[in-house]
């Protein structure tokens, strides 16, 4: 047996037999035989139940466990353990989580503070009115047309040397036995007939239709019994109050137990089965060690206003407890909720807590969530990496500062060699030394991952000992539990950032993709696909939507990318340039490219030409993006325009894109009249994207069909037509490759 293990058999000595039923008897013998245990362990522990116990029975059900594919293990025992209050011990200092591991919850089942739990005693009635006892339990329970089943015949069973109700009588309403017991002067057996004083007699507490007492011959799932035989009568009595039982009637057995008639108020025989395994698991939870054999809805309880053995079967109480199950239920989940008591604003007026620091200046606070939306091809990885290494280094993220610290990137989406690559193609792009390369730790996941209410408790237990600051998760997609349209499923979904966040304390920041089609029309909180819940959990919610570059636009960016080449270049060569062009030259492509072609020797001019050239398709490659915010914490700020010239988004600190439209937001009449391409430009524009698709999707080696389909969003037969149309790109099944030249 391992020693890192549980004692099992420590554990069973939260768990008595009797409380278990037949197949959770035998489960019990399973784990223990998978675990490496012995039938004498088994034996030993069933003896408790005096009832039911067999002598030899365990030995031989032992060797009838052989294993199967997905066996009965110690888990079982452990959380039967946990239901009857078994603890695991724990060091003071803590301890390591395990995998399955519940976070920052606790059992909200558990009303009852067991160590402070005192008995209450149960007073028989000072005066003895057999009828009064028996018509009151009648009228609680019934209408008076329903059939009663009650018991009063008994026989002696040698086995197990008690005496067992026969099947009984079933055929008689309640106001017909009400009637007769009214009238009978006190003779109880005149009307249901005589019993014996050494067994006492039974009562059904469900109505039945009068043709049998079989389950399928209740009409009304009205209550169910909840009996103890293994505790203390007055603790019984205590923890059923404690617990606020919607008890109908409270019944004295006249031996050791109460026999409660809880309000169960079910509409069918499987919400019966529900509801009365919830109300078992309270009561086990809470130190009531229930009967299970009670579940059934036609099962009988004892018979109040009977004598049994000289003890009477009496009424203890009526109408105890919550009015309803709907009440008691609500209660009981309510009342162990983990929320904080209200405060009143008078005593912290003068002494408010402070606020959590910000951790992206202006934008997000540490301990807050970030949710970034964009549609594809946005550059949304890129720029939570770009954020990733800004939070390292303690260096601006677009437009905002951020403080410095340990951040972990939860990859999801590529493979480990591209997620390495990719953050060190954004530290060269961005020009930054990589000082604090420790401060960032990726988890790469892609093939791997799990929905998020697993994900969160596995992330927990990795980051628990880091003081990380921030948590990034790209991209969220993959973790989705539950339909992304559905509000309920959702705000769940989204909970499990909450429970990062407050158990790390660190910001957790995460991206989603926007819904189909234009959303230039949109308010950005309402372009994040699914949901409304996507933008309102969020403590800030960045939004980045396309912006439609014009062609002359495009020419002024080219414009000034191919005067910066040349002005480099002449500066490399130590070419006075103020002393050989005026300041319009120096913004002028063609100026510069006379005034290079006079001044730098031949061999070099050609050499500037092929970096002029590279600089034009940077400049075709760009695209443009718009940043709007929605927070919590902080004013709104003004929308910051960005190019994504890859692999990097760069701040567009000039407004050249200051009065660009988003796409879509162009008004009819634009749109309607707007400049037709010619083909030559058609054709050249869809080669240039054909060329970016390439170049990104190599990142990750081998380029397929496939994926540049799904990169550029367009189908597998129109990835083939534009191979083929460009003319520089070779296809061999799905691979794609480059011609050499």
């Amino acid at each position: 047996m391992d020693n890192n293990k549980h004692d099992l058999r420590e554990l069973l000595q939260y768990i008595h037999p009797a409380s278990l039923d037949y197949q959770e008897w035998l489960s019990v013998g399973m784990a223990l035989k998978e675990d490496g245990y012995t039938a004498a362990d088994w034996d030993t522990w069933s003896r408790q139940d005096t009832k039911r116990y067999h002598s030899g029975e365990c030995f031989k059900k032992w060797d009838t466990f052989r294993g199967t594919s997905s066996p009965v293990t110690a888990g079982t025992i452990v959380q039967m353990a946990k239901d009857n209050g078994w603890l695991p011990k724990r060091n003071e200092s803590g301890h390591e989580l395990n995998w399955e591991d519940s976070i920052g919850s606790k059992d909200d089942l558990v009303v009852i503070n067991k160590g402070w739990l005192e008995g209450k005693e149960v007073i028989e009635p000072e005066a003895w009115d057999p009828v009064g006892q028996l018509v009151s339990y009648l009228e609680i329970l019934f209408e008076a047309s329903e059939n009663v089943g009650y018991v009063t015949e008994s026989w002696f069973n040698e086995e197990k040397q008690k005496y067992l109700p026969t099947k009984g009588a079933w055929d008689r309403t309640a106001g017909e036995l009400i009637q007769q017991l009214n009238k009978c002067n006190g003779d109880i057996g005149s009307v249901i007939g005589d019993y014996k004083n050494e067994a006492g007699a039974w009562i059904r507490f469900n109505p039945l239709d009068g043709k049998g007492i079989k389950n399928e011959n209740v009409t009304d799932y009205r209550y169910a019994l909840v009996e103890s035989d293994d505790t203390e009568i007055e603790k019984q009595n205590a923890i059923i109050r404690e617990l606020e039982l919607p008890v109908a009637c409270l019944v004295h057995s006249g031996g050791k137990s109460l026999h409660a008639i809880v309000k169960i108020e079910a509409g069918s025989y499987e919400e019966y089965r529900k509801r009365v395994d919830y109300l078992y698991n309270v009561c086990r939870k809470n130190g009531l060690k229930i009967d299970t054999q009670n579940k059934n809805p036609s099962r009988l309880s004892r018979m109040p206003g009977i004598e049994r053995n000289g003890q009477k079967q009496f009424l203890v109480d009526t109408n105890i407890g919550k009015e309803s199950w709907k009440e008691w239920q609500e209660w009981i989940e309510s009342i162990n909720d983990d929320l904080p008591d209200p405060e009143s604003l008078t005593g912290i007026w003068d002494n408010l807590p402070e606020l959590s620091p910000p951790l992206i200046n202006g934008v997000l606070r540490q301990g807050h969530k970030m949710l970034i939306a964009g549609p594809s091809k946005a550059g949304k990885s890129y720029a939570l990496i770009e954020l990733t290494c800004a939070i390292a280094e303690g260096r601006k993220w677009f437009d905002w500062s951020c403080t410095q610290g340990k951040v972990m990137y939860v990859n999801l989406e590529l493979d480990r060699a591209s997620c390495l690559h990719r953050f060190k193609d954004v530290y060269q792009a961005l020009g930054w030394q990589a000082n604090n390369l420790d401060n960032i730790d990726i988890w790469n996941l892609r093939g791997k991952s799990v929905p998020m209410d697993k994900l969160a408790p596995k992330l927990i237990r990795r980051a628990a000992k880091k003081n990380y600051i921030a948590i990034i998760i790209d991209p969220i997609y993959k973790v989705i539990t539950g339909d992304e349209n559905s509000a309920d499923q959702m705000a769940h979904f989204c909970n499990q950032f909450d429970l990062v966040c407050t158990e790390l304390g660190c910001a957790v920041i995460y991206c989603h993709h926007h819904s189909k089609g234009s959303q230039g029309g949109k308010r950005s909180m309402d372009r994040a696909s699914g949901s409304g819940v996507f933008s309102r959990d969020p403590d800030a919610l960045l939004d980045l939507i396309e912006l439609d570059l014009t062609d002359s636009l495009l020419k002024q960016e080219e414009n000034k990318a191919v005067c910066k080449v040349c002005d480099d270049w002449l500066k490399m060569c130590n070419v006075d340039i103020l002393a050989e062009l005026s300041q319009d030259d120096l913004c002028s492509e063609k100026a510069m490219m006379e005034a290079s072609k006079r001044l730098l020797k031949a061999e070099t001019y050609q050499a500037m030409q092929i970096a002029v050239e590279a600089a034009r398709k940077a400049v075709q490659q760009r695209t443009a993006w718009r940043i709007e915010g929605t927070l919590r914490e902080f004013p709104k700020f003004p929308p910051v325009n960005l190019w994504f010239n890859y692999p990097v988004h760069i701040v567009d600190s000039v407004g050249s894109l200051k009065d660009v439209e988003t796409e879509g937001e162009a008004p009819p009449w634009k749109k309607n009249f707007a400049k037709k391409k010619s083909p030559e430009a058609r054709k050249k524009e869809r080669n240039m994207s054909l060329e970016t698709a390439f170049e990104a999707c190599s990142m990750n080696g081998a380029v397929t069909v496939q994926a540049m389909a799904e990169y550029m969003g367009i189908t597998d037969k129109s990835i083939r037509n534009r191979i083929k149309e460009h003319g520089g790109y070779w296809i061999d099944g799905s691979e794609i490759g480059k011609k050499s030249k």
